[in-house]
This record gives C-alpha cells, sequence and structure tokens, in this order.
C-alpha cells in the first residue's frame, strides 16, 4: 500500500514500500521522480529506497494539490527501463582493510573466505543514491550477509570502505561516519566533484565485486 506523508512545509514522501525492496516498484520511483523533475512547479525529486521525496515551493504552490499530483503520477507510472553498465570494483578484503570481516562470517555462520565469496557472488543493482554525494544503496546482497547496521556509528569509516548494513551495499565515497560494517577496501573513487560526471555510479547500474589483484 502506497503512503504518503509530509515531509516539512515543502515536502512529500511517498513510502511504497511493503515488505522485502521490490525492483519493479524501484523502477516506478524512477519513472515518476522524471516526470516530476520536468514539472515547473517541482524544485527536486530524491529517490530514496522504494520511496520518494519530493520538494516544491509552499509559498507557490498548495500542498493538497501536490499531493494529488504525486498521486497521479505515480498511478501512472509504469517500470522505468533505463541504459545500465556494470561497474567492477576490485576490494581487498578482510585484514585493516576490512575489521568486520570476522563479526560478519559469525552472525553469517560462515569462515571468512566464504563471506568473501558471499559477498562477490551478488548480483547489485544501484537502487539509490543518497545519504553523501555519490553514496549508493546496492540491492542483491546475499540474505545471509543482511547484518544490522551497527548500535554505535564509527565517527571515522575511510573513503573507500566497501560495506554492509541491513539487507543493503555499499561503498564509502568519502571519509565519513557510518554505521555500516566494513568488509574491505577499494581503490576506486565513486566520487570526485572535478570530473564532468561527479558519481561514478548511476541509478540502475549494476556492480560487481572482484577481489583485487
Amino acid at each position: 500500500m502506497t503512503r504518503i506523508h509530509m515531509a516539512g512545509a515543502g515536502g512529500l514522501l511517498l513510502d511504497a514500500a511493503d515488505g522485502a525492496f521490490n525492483d519493479m516498484i524501484q523502477r516506478r520511483i524512477w519513472a515518476t521522480s522524471r516526470e516530476l523533475n520536468a514539472r515547473e512547479d517541482v524544485v527536486q525529486t530524491l529517490p530514496g529506497v522504494n520511496n520518494l521525496l519530493v520538494m516544491f515551493d509552499a509559498a507557490e504552490t498548495d500542498h493538497a494539490a501536490m499531493e494529488n499530483l504525486l498521486r497521479d503520477v505515480w498511478t501512472q507510472a509504469s517500470a522505468d527501463e533505463i541504459p545500465t553498465r556494470e561497474i567492477v570494483v576490485p576490494v581487498v578484503y578482510g585484514g585493516t582493510f576490512g575489521e568486520d570481516l570476522a563479526l560478519v562470517a559469525r552472525f553469517a555462520n560462515l569462515t571468512e573466505e566464504e563471506t568473501i565469496e558471499a559477498h562477490m557472488a551478488g548480483r547489485y543493482s544501484v537502487a539509490a543514491i543518497g545519504a553523501m554525494a555519490g553514496f549508493v544503496y546496492l540491492t542483491g546482497l546475499d540474505p545471509r550477509l543482511a547484518i544490522p547496521r551497527r548500535d554505535s556509528p564509527r565517527l571515522r569509516v575511510e573513503e573507500g570502505a566497501v560495506v554492509i548494513g541491513g539487507g543493503h551495499a555499499g561503498v564509502m565515497p568519502c571519509t565519513s561516519p557510518s554505521g555500516w560494517h566494513i568488509l574491505g577496501r577499494t581503490d576506486l573513487c565513486l566520487f570526485d566533484a572535478f570530473r564532468p560526471e561527479p558519481g561514478l555510479l548511476r541509478l540502475g547500474d549494476t556492480v560487481r565485486f572482484v577481489r583485487a589483484s
């Protein structure tokens, strides 16, 4: 069941989540976002994981009218098929680069090597981009590795850390606090403000983790 909530005076949050992550719902989220971004009365849309934040100017646009518009566009949206690429991410697993590998292995009742193999075997997809510039929420994590995030976030997790949290995987695009668990590290640059396209990954891209040589 789709729910729409207020998110401040000039925001609406469409929550379409219904249990586990749903790829078809996510593609409808992308289609809805694209349709609304073409409108002058919409300031910005931010696709999340099976949800969508819509920002508008509350001084110029009636809240109820925007909610009706959002509901109409969502109802008519079909699962969006967008061009995708495969991005290979080389990872150094464990040791000083992956301090949570042993913890995750115990949680999953696997050896550390089996945990690494399970992580590399996933076929990951970029479902949403957010939290910080260039950070992607990747679906496709082996359910055995779906360890809850840390109760107390680390104050500093280095750029390039390959992380998992809950049912998602990700890579840290910059050094920042994080409550996700660290399996390894990559030298791949996820975000560079001076590149023509600063973020390396786009919505819908597939990601494959491999062991760094």
